[in-house]
């Protein structure tokens, strides 16, 4: 009888170790869930903070930017800048183009709020000055469109810009789609991420005119 009852006192024992065990283990793993769920929101919350307010990725499609910006490469938006401050003549801007407003092309402000600019012999004119662009070739030739008529002077709007794209003749812009709402204006154009041999801060150019 005493060997059946300390039998009984180990199985009793056994189970009650073995349950606290278990139920250490599960406090464990519920601790361990609880805060892999926190970091999970936390990062989530940053993601979505930082993709509505500060950056957003976007990935050029076509040539509109050659050569400057190519085809599939993908860069960093700044929606914070012009939350404060408005673009400015060489700034390369994400907007979302007439008619529709859906779809976000990527061009050059050339013309700001207040200025007039012509197209005129394959060249861009601002304030009747000529502007040098050293950052497309010579041999690119700037037409004019349905909007920018040979040689006829446009002035920009209020809170309008005059945009381009570096690859003249394959980007469609504000020669035929007219100048362009800063309200409609996604962001700057901020670094290239990929690939990793493009990667860089994109600056705007030194107009000299």
């Amino acid at each position: 009888m005493l060997l059946a009852f300390n039998g009984k006192i180990n199985y009793n024992f056994q189970c009650d170790l073995s349950w606290r065990i278990i139920k250490f283990m599960y406090s464990k793993i519920s601790s361990f869930i609880g805060e892999l769920l926190q970091i999970v929101v936390f990062a989530i919350s940053i993601f979505l903070f930082v993709y509505l307010l500060v950056l957003q990725p976007h990935k050029i499609k076509g040539e509109s930017m050659e050569p400057n910006f190519h085809n599939s490469e993908y860069l960093l938006t700044d929606k914070v800048s012009y939350r404060f401050g408005d673009p400015e003549r060489g700034d390369v801007i994400v907007f979302k183009a007439p008619p529709s407003y859906t779809d976000e092309f990527i061009k050059r402000v050339i013309a700001i709020p207040g200025e007039t600019v012509m197209v005129k012999d394959g060249h861009v004119y601002v304030n009747g000055n000529q502007i040098n662009e050293d950052y497309i070739p010579n041999n690119f030739v700037t037409r004019p469109g349905q909007y920018a008529q040979e040689g006829v002077e446009i002035t920009v709007g209020e809170n309008e810009y005059f945009v381009l794209g570096d690859n003249r003749d394959h980007s469609l812009d504000s020669r035929v789609l007219g100048t362009i709402g800063k309200e409609y204006i996604t962001g700057r154009a901020w670094l290239v991420y990929w690939p990793i041999n493009q990667i860089g801060v994109i600056t705007a150019p030194i107009y000299a005119f």
